[in-house]
């Protein structure tokens, strides 16, 4: 995995297994205060074959003056430990509630994407005393209204034991793989999608035992209605959502975002951009967070 210059690698335990995390080092350019005098912003990728840190890797630099940076391998992803397990959705709950109870002395902003910015929302309504804001690239559940995306014939193959590794093997952990599912699934624009992503997201997907976290995500274990937990949302929350996005159209999105107006302080469309305007549209989305830091935490 790729680490940006001037970040190290640092680990926290959780009760399912250790999870590495990247923060800012003493030499971090134009650093003039200790890390642990600056307010905290945590960062959290989204879930996919190849997933990791990495994803917020071209925005996260851009805020290391003014905040300590925590940006963790979700547990079976990156260069965090991957154990043997069918995840569920609460083990990732209950792992990043850990992870801030562990790694912030303070409320903090939370940056997360896709299912796992639907997972900190329940992480928020379940532990509302850890977080300060929620912002949050395509929040979804993935089946959000009823609608799931898991039925279809690909993921019933995946559902099938041995058959499951052996595409999961061939399809989704080669670079051929990767490639063309950021090019056609991923991004709105192919041309957008550079070796250096490729490269980042393969070395994820090759970790010893990276295809447990990784399929059950795609058989859709993880999957739920965030419409079910929208309401109950109190964290003050901002959503970037892009047009393209092929998992969850942007009206969804807006359904989402109309069910609890009270928290859901901003809710900004993104054109020609997809999933990860993060890695897509870098510059828009650090653009944005700055603007929905300002706004949400006064």
């Amino acid at each position: 995995m790729i680490i940006p210059p001037g970040f190290c690698q640092r680990s926290a335990s959780t009760k399912l297994g250790r999870m590495a995390y990247y923060t800012a080092d003493a030499a971090f350019p134009g650093a003039t205060l200790s890390e642990k005098s600056l307010p905290p912003l945590v960062f959290l990728h989204g879930f996919g074959g190849g997933s990791s840190a990495y994803e917020w890797s071209k925005v996260y630099p851009a805020f290391a003056l003014d905040y300590c940076i925590l940006a963790p391998d979700l547990l079976g992803w990156g260069r965090s430990e991957h154990p043997e397990r069918n995840y569920q959705a609460e083990d990732y709950t209950s792992t990043i509630t850990e992870f801030l109870e562990q790694t912030c002395t303070e409320p903090v902003p939370v940056v997360a994407s896709s299912l796992t910015a639907a997972l900190t929302i329940r992480a928020a309504i379940a532990r509302p005393d850890l977080f300060k804001s929620l912002i949050l690239t395509t929040p979804t559940g993935l089946a959000d209204f009823g609608k799931d995306y898991t039925n279809n014939f690909f993921i019933q193959l995946i559902k099938t034991p041995i058959l499951d590794r052996l595409l999961y093997n061939v399809g989704i952990a080669t670079s051929s793989g990767i490639r063309n599912f950021l090019e056609e699934r991923q991004f709105a624009r192919p041309d957008r999608v550079y070796p250096e992503i490729v490269e980042a997201y393969l070395a994820s997907a090759q970790q010893p035992n990276a295809d447990y976290a990784a399929l059950s995500f795609v058989r859709g274990d993880l999957s739920f209605d965030l419409a079910l937990y929208m309401p109950q949302l109190q964290v003050p929350t901002a959503i970037m959502w892009g047009k393209e996005s092929q998992f969850t159209e942007a009206a969804i999105g807006q359904r989402l975002a109309a069910l609890n107006p009270e928290a859901i302080k901003q809710f900004q469309l993104l054109d020609d951009c997809g999933l990860t305007p993060q890695l897509e549209l870098p510059a828009i989305a650090i653009g944005l967070i700055w603007r929905f830091l300002a706004t949400l935490n006064p």
